[in-house]
């Protein structure tokens, strides 16, 4: 009886964790969409580069999902929790890579950004959202001891600092014309990034003992 007490409640965990994805995949699909647009438009290196990092989280919840619909066999649950970190590692090196040629290249020429109210209001939206988000998940992927969903709750969670990061770096432009904080931005997000994706590619997740 406590078995399969224990199963029913692993079911309900997998099925909260596979809402939580769609929700992120929803959430995310919308922000990433805005940010690159609106990125592109205002000239911002960082909306565009927190536009990008919206397209990781995409594949990342994606992964997510892959990694819950596997749940119910042990040995495929392991190899798609390992697969699903390096994806996500490869992509977090990627993005990073990307920021800092961009970010190099806009404070070498002074290209400066022109104001984006959309990307502000963006950012404080998801500066909002996105913890919650984290929370929800980390604590399903705790009870489920799942390692790749706790690195996925934590690009989440990352998803937080790169939002303050941006809101800073565009309130900062828009109010005191300030051209290099949008790139400065930019560039304080790549070591965030880059110890992720280094973490998840040596198939780590900053758990502890948390999923263990």
């Amino acid at each position: 009886m406590a078995s399969l007490l224990a199963g029913i409640e692993r079911e309900d965990l997998v099925r909260r964790g596979q809402r939580l994805s769609w929700l992120t995949l929803g959430y995310n699909s919308v922000e990433g969409f805005v940010a690159i647009g609106a990125g592109l438009l205002a000239g911002s290196i960082a909306l565009v580069g927190f536009g990008f990092d919206s397209a990781i989280e995409l594949v990342a919840s994606a992964a997510a999902l892959w990694r819950l619909n596997a749940d119910v066999n042990p040995v495929q649950r392991e190899r798609v929790e390992l697969l699903t970190l390096r994806i996500v590692g490869v992509l977090f090196l990627a993005l990073a890579l990307y920021v800092t040629l961009d970010a190099a290249d806009a404070l070498l020429t002074r290209e400066a950004p022109e104001e984006s109210t959309v990307g502000i209001v963006l950012a404080a939206a998801s500066l909002v959202v996105m913890p919650l988000l984290a929370r929800a998940k980390r604590k399903v992927a705790i009870a489920l001891g799942s390692r790749a969903l706790r690195a996925e709750s934590q690009q989440t969670q990352l998803c937080t600092y790169l939002s303050a990061i941006l809101l800073g770096g565009l309130t900062l432009n828009a109010f005191f014309g300030w051209w290099w904080a949008d790139p400065v931005a930019a560039l304080v997000m790549v070591p965030i990034i880059g110890r992720e994706g280094v973490e998840a590619l040596r198939g780590h997740d900053n758990c502890n003992d948390d999923c263990a």
